[in-house]
C-alpha cells in the first residue's frame, strides 16, 4: 500500500481520527444540537461533521412551518462544510440527546455517501451507547450516479 493510500485509508471505528475520539465527536454533536431550531417536532438534534482535515463542523436540525423545507442536522453540517471548502469527510456523529436513539434518515445517509461513502457514523442507542457504522453499511446499495453512468 503507497503512503498516499495510507493515508486516505479509514480509521478503525474506536481509534482518534485526527485527534478526535467517536466521545469526543459526540459531545460536539450535543454542542451542535442545542442552537437546533425544532418548534415543531420539538426533536433537537445535533451533528458534527469531521473533516480530512481534521475540522469539525457543527449542524442542527431547522424545521420550518412548510415541512418539506425542514433541514437534518447532518445535511446543514454537510453543506456547511462543503461551502466552505470541505468535501471528504472522515465521521460524524449524530444525537437527538441522551437516551433518544437516532441514526442519520436515508436522505442523510444518500447525501453523506455523495462525498465519503466510506466515512464513520456514530449515534447513541436507547441506552445512551454510541454504535458505530460505515456510512456503505447503512446504504448498502446507494445511488451513484457516476457508477450508474458506467464511468
Amino acid at each position: 500500500m503507497t503512503a498516499a493510500k495510507r493515508r486516505a485509508a479509514p480509521r478503525p471505528a474506536g481509534r482518534r481520527a485526527a485527534g478526535i475520539t467517536p466521545e469526543r465527536l459526540m459531545a460536539e454533536a450535543d454542542r451542535a444540537r442545542r442552537r437546533a431550531y425544532a418548534p415543531y417536532s420539538e426533536f433537537a438534534v445535533g451533528a458534527a461533521l469531521l473533516t480530512r482535515a481534521g475540522r469539525v463542523v457543527h449542524g442542527c436540525n431547522v424545521e420550518n412551518a412548510a415541512f418539506g423545507l425542514c433541514m437534518c442536522a447532518e445535511r446543514t453540517a454537510a453543506l456547511k462544510a462543503v461551502s466552505e471548502g470541505e468535501r471528504e469527510f472522515t465521521a460524524v456523529a449524530v444525537t437527538a440527546g441522551a437516551g433518544e436513539g437516532s441514526s442519520p434518515c436515508g436522505s442523510c445517509r444518500q447525501f453523506l455517501h455523495e462525498f465519503s461513502p466510506r466515512m464513520w457514523v456514530y449515534w447513541r442507542d436507547a441506552r445512551g451507547r454510541i454504535v458505530r457504522r460505515r456510512l456503505d453499511a447503512l446504504l448498502p446499495e446507494a445511488f451513484d450516479l457516476v457508477r450508474a453512468k458506467g464511468r
